[in-house]
């Protein structure tokens, strides 16, 4: 186990996220579970690189800009920002977030093109598309709907059906209709381009058989061969948002092939930003390094099928493997806006903290393609049970002890030697399931070490040693030992609770953990005092999630567009009777402290106190006050509003203001005379 591996140099991808819209919890579980898995390797000393980025181009972006008034660039930059700021907020460690719309991508794809091209793998020929003659422009195959030609379901998209699975082309649809106009599709004749899939079938077929694709998906690839591979359509016609083909008219690379270009162009931007770094080392038609794609199972014949054709004739390497996820559902089924669980990750980050959900879905994680379901009320159970009942409360348990009474000095010795190797042996297995992506194993098994550590802990009970003074001795070494099995189980899962491991680093007074520090204990040493690391989950922050989603979202989608209509008064909030409003308690409250939170925009965070208790809150009022002018003043708070995780700190009430916004907006401020603590009538 504590043999140390020479370095490896690998490359991650995960897939590019389309920039027309914001990111929910189904693009988080991809993210999160490439990055537990690119944080384990770094965290093993290996070189891993980890890229993404948005995907920047095609119609859907092009409508969407216009429904905004904004130009496709100023779209794609705004959700660009937006998407980084959400995997950054849960812990996603990129190492480069780049966009597909950038000169970089621009020219690998045209030399991808031209290389091609080059080989005789690139044919033009005439065919007959779906055409929409109110918006004058060729329809995408996901704007026209129809029925199946295969099974007859009803309302497929025009490329593939989700009942059956079958692929087809928008013309063959029964009953077609065009989702941006409502109109019937007439078929016109355009001339495109074909990249002639079929000149490698064999390779593809040796390929995909080589171990580089998981069982299933193999498997699912073999139909297709059977059936033959057809050429693949890489043009569109204008008006469309994408790269030009070079020497033609009003031709543009279909997204779909400068799309997984995109993993180079971010990875060839991140190589200009850093010199020592090689681009052909990773990406040479002879690399001995490693590459990996993270998707998604719905993207799986792109990624396994055009992909490492198109690699393999333009000189470039094929991945060492793709890893193919199933889909989030959301208590047992498709995530919906009607019931509040289509949850965006702003929405979420909002309500609860991310590691919640990275230890969740990590939990549930394999290296398999079976679809995962967030069940809000296991969530609960299982985040307060195994991270506060389990896992941080090792260390509550002990750290006060060591503090109190021996001024923070662990002891020179393990108290239970046999106890301690059984948790370093237990550690290689963990290792290996981290590595080949079974996740769920690797928890099961460290949450049964924390059971065993807390049970160590109930055995010898050092709150009742503690009251004889002649245990002091035992006492240290009971506490030492406990703290080194937390920071065992601690190494185990940084890769899964980044913030939280650093924060126990800062707490046991070390460096930055290695996963090689498993094999010898913290001893002689002093730590600082303990500070909560976790709070539970209150079900009401999740029932407050599920509420905010189903008012903040909507049923329109970039494939669905919908009119505006006229705001009646009734459509502002749903109509609340009196005893609703009665059940908020109105609270005079004195703002003891006041200060900025790093990070925010719009954020102060305040000090309340409320008669016999302080509250911590933050509000939205930073552009109308400064701190130091908020000190010593009275105020009015919602006091019973649930206490709200956000992710700069728990928020436990709402402080009431008024006003347009901006510098116009002022706290309520209770008459003379007003004590904190009492009711506001």
């Amino acid at each position: 186990m504590t043999t140390k591996a020479s370095p490896r140099h690998i490359l991650v991808t995960s897939a590019l996220y389309y920039a027309n819209g914001p990111l929910h919890l189904g693009h988080i579980l991809e993210t999160i579970q490439s990055d537990i898995w690119v944080r384990f390797q770094k965290h093993q000393g290996h070189h891993c690189i980890h890229v993404c980025g948005s995907d920047a181009h095609g119609t859907p972006i092009m409508l969407e800009a216009e429904k905004q008034g904004l130009s496709p660039e100023q779209l794609v930059g705004k959700i660009n920002t937006e998407h980084k700021n959400d995997f950054a907020a849960f812990l996603i460690d990129f190492d480069n977030f780049y966009t597909t719309h950038s000169p970089e991508n621009q020219t690998l794809t045209e030399l991808v093109y031209s290389r091609l091209y080059a080989k005789g793998d690139i044919v033009a020929r005439n065919i007959t598309q779906s055409y929409d003659p109110v918006k004058n422009m060729f329809l995408p195959d996901r704007y026209v709907k129809g029925e199946c030609p295969k099974c007859g379901a009803k309302d497929q998209y025009g490329d593939s059906c989700e009942v059956c699975g079958a692929t087809y082309s928008p013309t063959e649809l029964k009953n077609p209709i065009s989702v941006v106009s409502g109109v019937p599709p007439i078929e016109k004749d355009s001339e495109h381009y074909f990249f002639k899939l079929e000149n490698y079938a064999e390779l593809l077929k040796t390929w995909t058989h080589q171990g580089h694709l998981q069982p299933q998906i193999t498997n699912k690839l073999n139909e297709w061969f059977d059936a033959g591979l057809r050429q693949w359509d890489i043009s569109r016609d204008g008006p469309y948002f994408g790269f030009a083909i070079p020497n033609t008219e009003n031709k543009y690379f279909y997204v779909w092939l400068d799309a997984p270009i995109g993993y180079m162009a971010s990875f060839k931007n991140y190589c200009e930003r850093h010199q020592d770094v090689s681009f052909d080392a990773y990406w040479g038609k002879n690399s001995t390094y490693e590459l990996y794609h993270f998707i998604g199972k719905d993207i799986v014949y792109f990624h396994a099928l055009f992909w490492p054709a198109m690699l393999a004739g333009s000189d470039f390497r094929t991945p060492s493997a793709i890893f193919a996820h199933g889909f989030l559902t959301v208590n047992g089924q498709k995530m919906s806006k009607s019931r509040g669980t289509f949850i965006t990750a702003r929405n979420y980050l909002d309500h609860l903290a991310p590691e919640y959900l990275r230890y969740y879905l990590a939990a549930k994680l394999n290296d398999g393609i079976d679809d995962l379901d967030l069940n809000l009320e296991d969530f609960i159970t299982r985040v307060n049970a195994d991270l506060i009942g389990k896992f941080v409360n090792i260390a509550s348990r002990c750290a006060g002890f060591i503090t109190k009474n021996f001024q923070g000095k662990l002891s020179g010795t393990l108290y239970n030697e046999a106890l301690y190797q059984r948790f370093v042996e237990a550690s290689s297995q963990i290792r290996d399931d981290f590595n080949s992506r079974q996740y769920h194993r690797a928890i099961r098994d460290i949450m049964g070490l924390a059971d065993l550590a807390n049970q160590f802990i109930d055995e010898n009970k050092p709150w009742e040693l503690v009251k004889n003074p002649e245990n002091a001795e035992k006492v240290q070494q009971v506490c030492t030992m406990g703290l080194n099995l937390f920071r065992i189980l601690s190494i185990q899962l940084k890769a899964v609770l980044p913030q939280v491991v650093t924060n126990v680093e800062s707490f046991l007074n070390v460096p930055a953990f290695k996963w090689e520090d498993i094999s010898a204990p913290l001893l002689n040493h002093t730590i600082n005092p303990y500070q909560p690391l976790m709070q539970r989950i209150d079900p009401l922050q999740v029932k407050s999630l599920l509420e905010k989603g189903k008012v903040s979202m909507t049923e329109a989608s970039p494939e669905q567009p919908v009119e505006k209509t006229e705001k009646k008064a009734s459509d502002i909030a749903p109509v609340i009777t009196y005893d609703d409003f009665a059940k908020v308690d109105l609270r005079i409250a004195k703002i003891v402290n006041a200060e900025h939170v790093e990070g925010a925009d719009k954020l102060l965070k305040l000090t309340l106190n409320i008669g016999e208790e302080d509250r911590q809150v933050f509000a939205g009022i930073k552009s109308a006050y400064q701190p130091e002018d908020l000190i010593g003043k009275l105020t009015v708070m919602v006091a019973n509003l649930a206490p709200r995780q956000m992710r700069f700190g728990l928020s436990e009430g709402m402080v009431l203001a008024a006003g347009p916004g901006g510098k116009d907006l002022w706290i309520l401020e209770p008459h003379q005379g007003a004590q904190p603590g009492m009711k506001v009538k």
